[in-house]
This record gives structure tokens, C-alpha cells and sequence, in this order.
């Protein structure tokens, strides 16, 4: 990987990016420089939308909540966006933020929740989650900020599934043959990866996945792990095996 500059502040900006256009900050953008990272007139920052790459900006002060940010400088062109489809069982609130996060540090270019049988969460806050993701990638000095989707039943999923998309299908009841060997026939082609809830797919569902041609099923090994454990395993050799490590 590239060495960047990972020492300095990252904003995401949803305003288009180009050199000399000042940009005036929401309240809660300009609050933040100012009153928690006590930014002055004159520092300099990286800022990023998902679209037009990254940009050295200048911050000015215009007010005790008020403040712009003038792109001077392109560090990093943008770079395609991720095409891996992470499909999961919504959690609840803590363990869903984090699984998120990882899923956006993973390489997940579209999170696209499931309802499942045994989903114990139903409703899935968009806004949250596309908070959680845009977080990530300013941490993680991530350009490409996921498509996030409103939640899915299962049966709709498979319905509108591209058939030329692989599912990856993480079940807790497969065989224990190792991932990486399953997934070596997956390279090149365009994936999607589908972890369950935590009480697991119902008997019916892995049947309906079994079934399902575009899917292929792997285990995450012997033991019982945590939906959102399981999410990060999964995302960790589906890049290893097939993805863009």
C-alpha cells in the first residue's frame, strides 16, 4: 500500500472539491474544529467526499461557529470504488456501529442489511449507519465511502441478486473445510458476502441459500462466533482469498 499522510486531521465534506473554492462549514463541522480540536485561522487539513479525491485545505475562522475550508492542493486522486457487497443481519446499536466501521475498514463497497428469520433488530437507522462509515473512512484514510441500503428481506435479496455476482455465504453450519481453499474459485468475479444474525440462519434459509446458484457457502471454523465477530472473519478471507489483498 501507498504511504499517505495519516498524521493529519481528515474531513469528509459532502461539497464538491476543487482547488481555491472555499467552503463554508456546518455548524456542527465548524464546532468541531474549532471548540474540540482548536483549529485556527491558517491550519491545514485533509479533506475527502467520495468523489473527487483528497485535498489539502486551509481552515479559516469567520465566526465563534463558523468557518471555511479552501481546497489548495490534491494529494490523492480518487480511486475506483469498492465493489464488495457486505450483506448483514441488523444488530443491535453498539455491536452494529462497530461491525460498520470494520466493514468500511475491510473494503465493503455497499452495506446492504438483511432481515432474516431469526433478525432480532428490524429497523435499521440509515443515517447512523452512514455516519458510522463516513467516520471510518476519515480515520482510516478510506476515499471511497460505502453505498448504505435500507434493509432487505432475504427472500428480496436473492430475488434481485445480479446473477453474476458470487454470494459468499457464512454458515455456522457448514462443513469445516478451510475458506480460503473454497474461495479460490471465486477470484475474479464480483462478490457479495452474507453473515446472519446471531441466532443463525434458520434451516429453511440454508436450504433456500444452498439452493440459490449464485451462492457459495464457507465456515468461519469451529468455533461459535459473535454476528459481529463473525462479519470481520468473513470480510478477512473473502479479501484474502478472492478479494484485493
Amino acid at each position: 500500500m501507498p504511504i499517505h499522510d495519516f498524521k493529519s486531521q481528515r474531513l469528509y465534506l459532502d461539497h464538491p472539491l476543487g482547488e481555491g473554492t472555499a467552503i463554508e462549514l456546518d455548524r456542527s463541522q465548524a464546532n468541531y474544529l474549532i471548540s474540540v480540536l482548536r483549529l485556527k485561522s491558517g491550519a491545514q487539513l485533509l479533506v475527502f467526499n467520495g468523489r473527487d479525491g483528497e485535498w489539502r485545505a486551509q481552515f479559516e475562522v469567520t465566526g465563534r461557529k463558523s468557518g471555511t475550508l479552501t481546497p489548495f492542493e490534491q494529494t490523492r486522486l480518487q480511486p475506483p470504488a469498492n465493489d464488495l457487497v457486505y450483506c448483514f443481519a441488523p444488530l443491535r446499536q453498539a455491536r452494529q456501529d462497530y461491525m460498520i466501521q470494520k466493514a468500511v475498514e475491510m473494503g465493503a463497497g455497499v452495506l446492504q442489511p438483511v432481515i432474516t428469520q431469526h433478525t432480532q433488530v428490524h429497523k435499521v437507522n440509515l443515517q447512523r449507519m452512514q455516519a458510522n462509515a463516513i467516520e471510518a473512512a476519515e480515520q482510516c484514510g478510506i476515499l471511497c465511502i460505502p453505498d448504505c441500503r435500507e434493509a432487505l428481506p432475504l427472500e428480496t435479496l436473492l430475488e434481485q441478486w445480479n446473477g453474476k455476482r458470487i454470494l459468499i455465504f457464512a454458515d455456522e453450519a457448514a462443513a469445516e473445510i478451510n475458506p480460503l481453499e473454497v474461495l479460490k474459485a471465486c477470484r475474479g468475479s464480483p462478490l457479495g458476502l452474507l453473515v446472519g444474525p446471531e441466532g443463525g440462519f434458520s434451516q429453511a434459509e440454508r436450504e433456500q441459500l444452498a439452493s440459490f446458484e449464485n451462492a457459495v457457502t464457507i465456515s468461519l471454523g469451529p468455533r461459535i462466533l459473535r454476528a459481529d465477530t463473525a462479519g470481520v472473519a468473513a470480510l478477512a478471507v473473502t479479501q484474502a482469498a478472492c478479494g484485493d489483498w
